[in-house]
């Protein structure tokens, strides 16, 4: 079994944001409008074969939103703001739950849609870097999730099959992708969120990752060994 997390909002907290963007944008539902816009730019992307990065949507969601308030803010403002998705602090129950996952053996990769640069700044930051034997961006490929390449991209490099990898994510659309893509799914209900109804469901439904290791926990024998060696995709 491969445990592969998504990143933001699943092992990372953005309400931290919530202040700089009502500073900015005199909203409290600024933030989530802006991840909104922010996924919705970058599917459009994928769809359409026009690869846009997540910072790149990121930025032009920041500005799309300013527009839309009449706002005069820059490129150099949306920089700013973005930046700040490398200092986010993580849910309080991740780290002992990641924790739980490394001492059990399990092989812990964290699969996201920000650049390596990012990821790697964000897990950092946040203190759970060393609880990972690989980070991989779908951007290395430039496919991004909920695309099956990206969850393909894990087993590649493991050397696994798909059924060998279990997604765990606070994302509808991500548990989703990765249930299309032949992998298992866990779904972390973050702040009220529900999977989707439609098409395959996931496995487990939890409201945080402690409750998620748990039941992960009871599927896995607690000697495995790592796939690979750990390597991240470039």
């Amino acid at each position: 079994m491969i445990i592969a997390l998504d990143i933001n909002e699943t092992l990372l907290d953005l309400s931290a944001l919530d202040e700089p963007f009502r500073e900015v944008f005199g909203s409290d539902s600024a933030r989530r409008a802006w991840f909104t816009q922010m996924l919705q730019l970058s599917f459009v992307g994928g769809l359409t074969g026009a690869y846009v990065s997540f910072t790149e949507a990121q930025e032009a969601a920041f500005l799309m939103l300013a527009s839309r308030q009449g706002l005069d803010l820059t490129f150099a403002d949306a920089d700013a703001m973005v930046d700040r998705m490398t200092r986010l602090p993580s849910h309080p129950e991740v780290p002992a739950a990641l924790r739980r996952l490394k001492q059990a053996g399990t092989t812990i990769v964290a699969l996201a849609n920000s650049t390596q640069q990012v990821v790697e700044a964000q897990l950092d930051f946040a203190g759970i870097r060393q609880y990972f034997d690989a980070v991989y961006s779908a951007d290395s490929i430039r496919q991004l999730k909920p695309a099956p390449a990206a969850y393909a991209m894990v087993a590649k490099n493991l050397g696994a099959s798909m059924a060998d990898i279990w997604l765990v994510a606070a994302h509808s659309w991500d548990v989703s992708g990765a249930l299309a893509a032949g992998c298992s799914a866990a779904f972390v209900a973050r702040s009220g969120e529900v999977p989707s109804p439609l098409g395959p469901q996931p496995a487990i439904v939890a409201t945080d990752l402690d409750e998620v290791v748990r039941e992960l926990l009871i599927r896995t024998p607690t000697t495995e060994a790592p796939f690979g060696h750990g390597s991240p995709a470039r």
